[in-house]
C-alpha cells in the first residue's frame, strides 16, 4: 500500500491537490503548479512514474495546454483522485440512470419500496449511495466507481439488509447472483454448478417471488 493511501494526512493533501488538478481541467484553466506539488508529493513517498518525472524533468514553460491535460489525467489515476459529487454536481446522473436499469432487476424479482440514488448529508466525502426503503448500507459510490455494475453491487448489499434475504436468485441453481463487469456491460453470474452468466443487469426475467435463502446467504456462497 503506498503511503498516502494510509496516512491520513497525506491523503487529506493528495485529495486538496487532486481536487485543483480536476477543477483546473474541467473548467479549462489548468497550470502546472498543482500537477507538480502532487507529482513532487508522491516522489517524496519513494513513488516514481513515468508521469511523476516528465513532470519534474520537464521545464514547466515547455508544457502545452495538451500536456497538462494528459499528465493531469494520469497523475490523478495514479493516486487514485476521486472527485467528489459535491466538487461536480453532475456526475450523479450517469448513476441513476444505472439505479434504473437495475431497479427492473429488483421488481422482476416482486421486490417493492422506494429506490433511489442520494447524496446524503452525513457522507463527509461526498459520495452517492443506494437508498432502499430509507436505508443506505455497504460503500458509497464515486465517479470512478459508479460502473452499472458496481451500481447493481450496492443496490444487492442494501436490498438484502433490508429484506434479509438473497437477492437475486439464480433460476437453476436457486443461489445468490454476484454482479461483475461483463463485455460492455454488467451481468449477473451464478457460482453454483460451474461459473456461469445469468443475464445482463437489467434483464433478469420475471420469475417467482424469491423465498429466503437463509440469513444473509453471500452472493455465491
Amino acid at each position: 500500500m503506498r503511503p498516502y493511501e494510509q496516512d491520513d494526512e497525506l491523503r487529506r493533501i493528495v485529495d486538496e491537490l487532486g481536487a485543483r488538478v480536476h477543477t483546473g481541467s474541467r473548467d479549462g484553466g489548468l497550470d502546472a503548479g498543482p500537477l507538480v506539488e502532487l507529482a513532487c508529493l508522491v516522489e517524496e513517498q519513494g513513488v516514481s512514474t513515468a508521469v511523476t518525472r516528465e513532470l519534474l524533468e520537464r521545464p514547466a514553460a515547455e508544457l502545452t495546454a495538451a500536456d497538462l491535460a494528459r499528465l493531469g489525467e494520469a497523475l490523478l489515476g495514479d493516486v487514485g483522485f476521486e472527485p467528489s459529487f459535491a466538487l461536480d454536481p453532475g456526475l450523479p446522473a450517469p448513476l441513476e440512470e444505472a439505479l434504473r436499469i437495475v431497479e427492473r432487476d429488483v421488481r422482476a424479482a416482486g421486490i417493492t419500496g422506494k429506490l433511489r440514488m442520494i447524496l446524503p448529508d452525513w457522507d463527509g466525502v461526498g459520495l452517492a449511495w443506494v437508498e432502499f426503503r430509507g436505508v443506505c448500507q455497504g460503500n458509497g459510490l464515486g465517479s470512478r466507481n459508479g460502473g452499472l455494475w458496481a451500481v447493481a453491487d450496492a443496490t444487492q448489499e442494501v436490498v438484502m439488509e433490508v429484506l434479509w434475504r438473497t437477492w437475486p436468485v439464480c433460476p437453476v441453481h436457486d443461489r445468490g447472483l454476484r454482479a461483475e463487469p461483463g463485455d460492455g456491460t454488467a451481468v449477473w453470474r451464478c457460482t453454483g454448478g460451474g461459473t456461469h452468466t445469468v443475464a445482463p443487469v437489467g434483464e433478469l426475467p420475471p420469475g417467482r417471488r424469491q423465498r429466503s435463502a437463509g440469513p444473509r446467504a453471500r452472493p455465491g456462497s
